[in-house]
């Protein structure tokens, strides 16, 4: 821990738009505070009266035009919420709103106290909500004295009934420790004038009785990661009540351990993944959640004496370029890396890539210039191309996000980023992205190390085979594919890219909190940067099915290959080409012939050499396989797959390919080429015989799988034990890719996904003149008629790509 007095770091936050403050003469600004704020106190923030005006300012956000959208919407549609708070108010022993009782009979933590915590917290959300009404101008509730009243009877009741210091605490720890207790701090913040200091001390002490400093004395259990900084907040929120320093500096101090990198549990990894709850990736979720509050506390603490001087706070900065961005595509955070919360019906990817985005607008005032310039450029960028679910049209957005988000797309300087051709292997976290101009994807995969899928809270009940090679993509075309109902509706057992057993799963099949993982430690791949080779040993959940499963991410699709495919279940077994939500229109071309399909009926294609789905994506079949088609409209609920979900009935379609290995199926393969965004034609070219060879699947076996790909000058392998694939071979399980250039050089890319630590020999049958540059890795290396690597252990490279630039003859 860093406890350093902070020297040289002046406060870059009080520019642009964080203290841009109330008082600047602006007409229509919708901003009031309880006291006037002098910006250049707030900017010194040296003493705690400077520092609660920050903290109201952050949750507030700077001055903006109320007549103007998308402020006037939002601001009607925050008023027209907080009004019907106000008009509900009914406070009576054990409820403040007749729909939110937290009076629980038998007060423990069971399911059923869990939901009266969770009411707990509701109460205070509706309670913040008023503040913010309350303090904002030009509404018809500002400074409403009896609006103020029902949130200071509100606050005190809650403190003598259920959230007080001596009350004791009951249901899910994380509405004592974090939900309540964020929210009792803003609000008592936003009208700290108009409490007594008898009432800001006993809710500084509630506060202070639940989330003590033994909270965060060890970094372990739930005080880790996202939830780590979330307790920090909440101390420093009760902090702020009563001028508590000792407090702050505990605070300041526990937000330490959440810099550093981790080599196992929760937090983040050198490669970029992010883990939360052990074994979930969560970048999308809890990692979120950790962006917002550190860009939040840098915020508030900066030029403070408990400003965050920490020098490994530039490690967490880091991650904004190589764990976050990577996981964005035009503003959505994919589903792959978002836990359990993909069964939320209030959540999609764009409702989790926004907050992000305004989380790392705020951090972009904290850093120099350069990096605060791509930043921006890269939010500009993914709200310019989000034509789905645009936050600066969206009331619902919270005003301070919209002002912060507003006032980068406003700024002319500021030039959109196109999205990146990168190719990312995450192999602390199962995860792999592949991006080219105009699509991207991800592998989600599972391992000892990683789990199938995470169910907890009743919440993500069906979402068993999201790690079982489960393929994401999007064109800038559909980019909403996964946002609109897209989880109660799928058919859970076909996901795009799995193998799966259709053997009947229960509900929350494997246990909560990322329970069950497949043993097995073959999930990876390599990469060169921009193409790279992915493998996953697949064992089935709750199944005897076993599979080996490869993805060859290259410029105009991915090559996916499968073998070794065998169960014992006694029930069908798919390998799921494509399973797409498409609108009334799509149809389904098959060798230039359109398909008349039936709802909900299969039908089986005879050796197909290519398809194409209308406005989606193209299919090649470079080998002989029995592919069925499958045209549904299926109708789901949110509350079946998630138990507080709502019970509307939804219908969507689907269009799906996948090939059916039948039932307990011995030594089955596949093999096809997706392209996504391809056009019909350019489908039936590459399945033509003048592109015949243009890809050469090399192996499809048990022992190894691989293809060359001649335009790109590329070979590439996983090798599941030691075996040879055309001019390569391994003496063990790897990942390896070579590619050639136009300059007589190669790269060689290895990986061991399995971290076995046992030695590997590489060899490439090609000549070879000299070695240009080699990790330290290799501890031995030979050149000539052909190159032979020698690695003496990968077990400590967390999967990681190991590269070698070789000079040809």
């Amino acid at each position: 821990m860093i406890n350093d007095t902070p020297q040289n770091h002046p406060d870059v936050w009080s520019r642009r738009r964080v203290l841009a403050l109330a008082g600047t003469g602006f007409a229509g600004t919708a901003w009031l505070a309880a006291r006037p704020l002098d910006p250049l106190t707030a900017a010194a923030a040296t003493g705690f009266e400077a520092l609660r005006d920050r903290f109201r300012a952050l949750h507030l956000g700077p001055p903006f035009d109320a007549t103007a959208e998308p402020f006037k919407s939002a601001l009607a549609t925050m008023i027209t919420t907080a009004s019907g708070y106000a008009d509900t108010f009914a406070p009576r022993p054990g409820a403040l709103w007749p729909d939110l009782d937290y009076a629980d009979p038998k007060p423990d933590t069971d399911p059923e106290s869990f939901g009266y915590s969770a009411r707990v917290t509701s109460s205070y959300t509706r309670l913040l909500t008023l503040a913010e009404a309350y303090v904002r101008s030009g509404t018809t509730m500002s400074g409403d004295a009896a609006v103020l009243g029902k949130i200071i009877a509100g606050l005190d009741q809650l403190d003598a009934e259920v959230y007080g210091a001596d009350r004791p605490r009951f249901g899910n720890w994380w509405d004592f420790q974090i939900g309540s207790p964020q929210r009792l701090a803003s609000t008592a913040a936003l009208i700290f004038d108009q409490l007594t200091a008898d009432q800001r001390a006993r809710y500084a002490a509630a506060i202070k009785r639940y989330v003590p400093d033994d909270a965060v004395a060890h970094y372990t259990g739930t005080s880790t990661g996202a939830n780590r900084v979330d307790l920090c907040r909440a101390i420093i929120g009760g902090a702020l009540l009563t001028d508590d320093a000792a407090r702050m500096a505990v605070a300041r101090d526990a937000f330490s351990p959440v810099f550093p990198y981790v080599i196992t549990g929760d937090g983040y990894y050198a490669d970029g993944s992010f883990i939360q709850h052990t074994t979930v990736p969560y970048i999308g979720g809890y990692g979120s959640v950790l962006i917002a509050g550190l860009g939040w506390a840098f915020a508030l603490l900066s030029g403070s004496e408990w400003e965050i001087v920490d020098p490994n706070r530039e490690l967490f900065l880091a991650t904004i370029d190589t764990a976050t961005a990577p996981l964005i595509f035009n503003g959505l955070m994919m589903d792959n890396v978002s836990g359990r919360g993909i069964s939320r019906s209030g959540s999609s990817e764009f409702g989790r890539g926004t907050p992000v985005l305004g989380a790392i607008a705020v951090i972009a005032d904290g850093v120099d210039a350069e990096r605060a310039a791509r930043w921006r450029s890269m939010i500009k960028g993914w709200l310019d191309r989000n034509d789905v679910a645009p936050p600066l049209t969206d009331p619902r957005q919270p005003l301070v996000r919209l002002s912060n988000l507003k006032s980068i797309m406003d700024d002319a300087a500021i030039t959109p980023a196109p999205e990146p051709v990168e190719h990312r292997v995450f192999g602390s976290m199962d995860r792999v992205t592949h991006r080219r101009p105009g699509w991207a994807a991800a592998i989600s995969m599972s391992s000892r190390r990683i789990s199938y899928y995470e169910v907890g809270n009743g919440e993500n009940l069906r979402g068993y085979h999201t790690g079982s090679g489960w393929l994401q993509w999007w064109t800038d075309a559909t980019i909403g594919q996964f946002s609109d109902a897209f989880w109660p509706t799928v058919d859970p057992y076909r996901l795009a890219g799995t193998t799966t057993s259709l053997k009947p799963l229960p509900d929350g099949a494997g246990g909560n909190w990322g329970a069950a993982k497949p043993d097995t430690a073959w999930a990876g791949g390599c990469t060169d940067g921009e193409f790279g080779v992915a493998g996953q040993e697949v064992r089935g959940l709750e199944s005897t099915m076993r599979a080996r499963k490869s993805w060859f991410s290259l410029d105009e699709g991915i090559v996916c290959l499968g073998a070794g495919i065998e169960a014992g279940d006694g029930h069908e077994v798919d390998s799921v080409i494509e399973n797409r939500q498409v609108d009334d229109d799509a149809g389904l071309v098959v060798d230039g012939e359109r398909l008349a399909l039936s709802d909900g009926v299969p039908a089986r294609l005879r050796r197909p050499r290519w398809a194409h789905l209308d406005g989606h994506a193209g299919y090649v079949f470079p080998a002989p396989v029995r592919v069925t088609a499958l045209d549904q409209r299926r109708t789901g609920r949110w509350r079946d797959i998630n138990n507080g979900g709502p019970t509307d009935a939804i219908t969507r379609r689907y269009l799906a390919l996948y090939v059916d290995h039948g039932v307990d199926p011995a030594g089955a393969d596949y093999a096809y080429l997706i392209l996504p965004g391809a056009t019909a034609k350019r489908t039936a070219e590459l399945a033509g015989p003048a592109q015949r060879g243009r890809i050469k699947i090399m192996a499809n076996s048990a022992a190894a799988q691989g293809i060359e790909v001649a335009h790109l000058g590329l070979t590439a392998a996983n090798f599941w034990a030691a075996a040879r694939v055309g001019s390569l071979a391994s003496s063990g399980p790897a990942s390896v890719m070579v590619r050639g250039g136009d300059d007589r050089t190669a790269l060689i890319c290895v990986s061991d996904p399995t971290r076995s630590g046992t030695g590997l020999t590489i060899t490439w049958d090609r000549p070879v003149a000299a070695v240009i540059d080699q990790p330290e890795t290799v501890t031995k290396i030979s050149t000539g008629g052909r190159l032979v690597i020698e690695f003496a252990s990968l077990a400590d490279r967390a999967g990681g790509t190991q590269r070698i630039r070789v000079r040809l003859p």
